[in-house]
């Protein structure tokens, strides 16, 4: 049976909106991120396979937006174009699980990621790859995180530790990650139809919920330029413990 969502949940619909706002801030502030906040806030309201669904399309256009904006500040072509490939390969075999898993099962691996995702980030690791090395494990890299962007939605403890440990600078940094999350999207949203995940209910609502989103963009890179990343960083951080907490909670009491 396909996911349900009604346009009359109120409650249900301001938390969407709250989450694509967060989100998108989160993204105009750092370039990624959209996810990693929207998909545990949606999930906790309906399920994994919903909040899945209903970000594809504002990934989308969110991701073809940057990656016009930042068009000028581009990293080496040959990478960009294997982080792109494996990570949309990724994303269909992420998908098919999507489809196939319980959603109470994929609540909890979602959790799992959240808390791997803020441990890394608590952790801060200090290593530093250069582009020789990186091609060397981008394949493996991004087909990883694909697989998890199809499955949960969030790949951002793969694929984004993987190019912060690059050093790139900010404008190279969202233009890379972009190119990443636009050619998942591009896969997911076809397979989800496939299979029945992606409706044109869930569909429409994407679309809507990319006003907010769109609005809270350059608020994120606002912040981004004056807040101090530590602090940024920590508000952050403590949401999605919380998330996660309320995730495990639900699934198992």
């Amino acid at each position: 049976m396909p996911p349900q969502i009604s346009f009359t949940d109120g409650w249900g619909l301001a938390a969407i909106a709250v989450a694509m706002i967060l989100g998108g801030i989160l993204k105009g502030a750092t370039g990624a991120g959209i996810p990693i906040i929207a998909i545990p806030v949606i999930a906790a309201v309906y399920d994994v396979k919903i909040a899945v669904a209903v970000m594809v399309v504002p990934n989308l256009i969110s991701n073809c937006w940057q990656i016009y904006r930042f068009r000028g500040n581009p990293t080496d072509k040959g990478f960009c174009w294997q982080l792109a490939a494996f990570g949309a390969i990724g994303a269909g075999i992420g998908t098919v699980v999507l489809a196939e898993l319980p959603s109470s099962f994929l609540s909890l691996c979602m959790a799992a990621i959240v808390i791997a995702y803020i441990l890394l980030r608590i952790a801060k690791p200090s290593v530093h790859l250069s582009m020789a090395s990186a091609k060397k494990i981008v394949a493996a890299i991004s087909t990883l995180g694909g697989i998890l962007q199809g499955a949960v939605g969030i790949s951002a403890p793969a694929v984004v530790t993987f190019l912060s440990a690059m050093k790139l600078a900010r404008p190279a940094f969202i233009f890379t990650v972009s190119i990443f999350f636009a050619s998942m999207a591009a896969v997911q949203i076809p397979v989800q139809i496939y299979y029945g995940l992606l409706t044109t209910d869930i569909a429409t609502l994407g679309l809507l919920a990319f006003v907010p989103l769109f609005a809270a963009l350059p608020v994120g890179d606002w912040i981004g330029r004056r807040m101090s990343p530590r602090v940024f960083d920590a508000l952050i951080l403590t949401f999605l413990a919380i998330l996660a907490i309320r995730l495990i909670y639900v699934e198992l009491f």
